[in-house]
């Protein structure tokens, strides 16, 4: 693995760091290809009940590296190639298809400034906490571009059609408590604090009940823009799944018991 990108598991929680502080966590090749597989590694992994995505230094993640970028915007006119915006399909979209995607729940620990894609990654996990000096912005049009990594689809989710189209036709700063009052951030706490908090609150995803986890996941997916009748539908079909669960039998024995249950995760 990339030293961009580390990676470790423990007791069940894996944690993801982007690491390229002296960069603001930009995204070169390297570390597009790194985050990917980590994530999809994580995602695959049974041992890992829960994700923390995070960075190092004052920035969660500034998006593309721009250096890079405009090299190879160079290298496509020298050589009549069209190679530079294949990253979308080739990173973006597997990145966000991993957080949101994973059966599993993923936070993210917005350490600072996430912009681009590096807010888009945000955007797709299952929880958002900020630190209060974080702050997002969409940048996208800023460069003449249009919205990646998911953003054209998790942003109205998070704030509704009309502010999404403001943040992404005049990009800007949106500090982290005004993130919060407009849906973005989960939670909103001291810089100081926030690596701590993160892990809490990754933590106590990972000791509880993965596969109830999954399905909430999935039916949020599955709901986003379908009739009522097809959401019970899939209610149906996944409680049915969460039911026969050993974490099911698991805490309803230990509520009758009036004890704290102890989840496997399956």
């Amino acid at each position: 693995m990339a030293d961009s990108v580390l990676y470790e598991v423990t007791d069940g929680l894996a944690t993801i760091t982007l690491n390229r502080p002296d960069a603001m966590n930009a995204l070169n090749t390297e570390t597009k290809a790194a985050l990917r597989d980590s994530l999809e590694r994580a995602g695959a992994d049974p041992a890992v009940r829960a994700v923390l995505l995070t960075g190092t230094g004052r920035a969660f993640c500034v998006g593309q590296d721009l250096k890079e970028h405009v090299e190879s915007l160079a290298a496509d006119r020298e050589h009549g190639t069209r190679r530079t915006m294949t990253t979308v399909k080739e990173h973006y979209n597997p990145i966000v298809t991993a957080i949101a995607g994973m059966p599993k729940p993923v936070v993210a620990g917005v350490n600072g400034v996430a912009a681009g894609a590096g807010a888009g990654f945000a955007f797709a996990a299952d929880y958002r906490v900020v630190a209060d000096s974080a702050a997002f912005n969409t940048s996208f049009a800023g460069v003449a571009l249009t919205a990646d990594s998911g953003v054209s689809w998790t942003l109205p989710r998070l704030v509704g059609h009309s502010r999404a189209s403001d943040l992404l036709l005049f990009p800007r700063s949106v500090p982290a408590q005004e993130a919060y009052e407009l849906g973005i951030a989960n939670r909103v706490v001291p810089a100081a604090e926030l690596a701590a908090e993160a892990e809490a609150v990754a933590r106590r995803l990972a000791d509880g009940p993965t596969a109830a986890y999954a399905a909430i996941k999935e039916s949020l997916a599955y709901g986003a823009g379908r009739p009522l009748a097809d959401a019970l539908a899939k209610e149906d079909e996944l409680q049915s799944r969460a039911g026969a669960s050993e974490d099911h039998a698991i805490a309803v024995d230990a509520f009758l018991k009036k004890e704290k249950p102890r989840f496997v995760g399956r």
